[in-house]
């Protein structure tokens, strides 16, 4: 099956297709991570991204129902260099292909995936078109040109739950893994570390959660009511939480005018309120900052960030085309993370209220685990309050 991507600025590369025999528009994004492909298929923040993955080799481990980061792919494609025609791990379910062909996602192997992602550097993120459907070049071409692209758009209400929900009321899906050493008689698929009370509840923002934010949340004892990304403020308050979550989700921050309103309202209660990726984004709006789009993005499990409280680095997991501009925040806010590679806005903190919040994934799927200790955090802060 052959296949085309196809940029607005021209550029085509030609590929042997694998997936779904289907077409989609997107902009052309790079991700830099070695693993975790299941995770970032199915993260919420990639909707209408066709996603382009630096390591070469992708899909040997095939894929399995427990990683998934949301109840769908959200990608619009998917760009590799080679996809393993081998699936060797004993959680596999299926292989890559078979799981994007099930969910009618394209993908394109057997491109220079090298020099696509100079040119995204170089040039900055573009619109693009993938197919693997009798379509020219040209038509291809004039595709990428004529999709509007992410600027403007609300991506969050396609992709937030319809519905409030409490998470994991019975426990049955938040315990991480423990690692079995020793006794062969163990079924490590069936072994979890225990999970602490549920002590203190919050409600979750839902602009694109990843499921392992959930359980990370669990496993810190918060328990948590999520509700959809358009909840008014009055609504959350009637859950009477101890704390507020903002989640990540997908596409431009500045288009989102309903959450930030919300969170405006929530600011005021004195509710302590912790954010992550798009949900810091909306939160720096919210304290009276402005946004814009980077050049070609924060994507991968390797961007280090620097803690100007302590002077510790953290490398952390990022999804993100859009950041909080530092010269618009008002003075009552500080800048307590900043990412190393461009000195963009990673982390903000209020002197006098307790808001906090971060540009990165500290739930760590896929990722390092350096940030873990911010859930830890948010819970000492909602402890703190009298």
């Amino acid at each position: 099956m052959k296949a085309i991507l196809a940029l607005e600025d021209g550029s085509i590369f030609h590929g042997t297709g694998f997936g779904a025999q289907a077409s989609a528009c997107g902009e052309v994004c790079f991700n830099t991570s070695m693993t975790g492909y299941q995770e970032i298929l199915t993260d919420p923040s990639y909707k209408a991204q066709i996603v382009t993955m630096t390591y070469p080799l992708i899909g040997n481990y095939g894929v399995n129902p427990l990683d998934v980061e949301s109840w769908r792919p959200h990608v619009a494609g998917f760009v590799v260099r080679e996809v393993s025609p081998v699936v060797s791990n004993w959680r596999a379910e299926s292989s890559l292909a078979e799981y994007l062909e099930r969910n009618g996602i394209p993908g394109i192997q057997g491109i220079d995936t090298r020099a696509l992602t100079k040119k995204l550097r170089v040039r900055g993120a573009l619109n693009g078109f993938i197919t693997t459907e009798n379509i020219s070049a040209d038509e291809a071409v004039k595709r990428a040109r004529e999709w509007p692209g992410l600027a403007g758009v609300d991506y969050v209400k396609e992709v937030t739950h319809p519905e409030a929900f409490r998470w994991d009321e019975k426990d049955e899906q938040s315990s991480d893994f423990d690692l079995v050493r020793g006794n062969a008689t163990i079924d490590a698929r069936k072994h979890h570390k225990p999970l602490p009370p549920a002590d203190i509840p919050i409600v979750a923002y839902d602009f694109g959660m990843k499921y392992n934010i959930l359980r990370r949340l669990r496993q810190h004892g918060f328990q948590t009511q999520v509700v959809p990304a358009t909840t008014p403020a009055t609504e959350v308050l009637k859950h009477r939480p101890a704390g507020i979550f903002l989640s990540n989700g997908p596409g431009d921050p500045a288009a989102l005018g309903y959450a930030i309103r919300a969170v405006s309202e929530l600011m005021k209660t004195g509710i302590p309120i912790f954010g992550i990726c798009l949900g810091h984004q909306i939160l720096g709006q919210a304290l009276g900052g402005k946004t814009f789009k980077l050049k070609f993005g924060h994507r991968g499990g390797n961007q280090p960030v620097k803690d100007l409280e302590s002077g510790k680095v953290e490398i952390t997991s990022q999804n993100h085309g859009f950041a909080v501009d530092a010269t618009s925040l008002p003075t009552e806010v500080t800048v307590n993370r900043i990412n190393l590679n461009d000195q963009t806005v990673e982390g903000l903190r209020h002197k006098t209220k307790p808001i906090f919040c971060v540009q990165y994934h500290p739930e760590a799927s896929p990722g390092p685990h350096d940030s873990t200790p911010l859930f830890a955090e948010f819970r000492e802060l909602i402890y703190r309050q009298p």
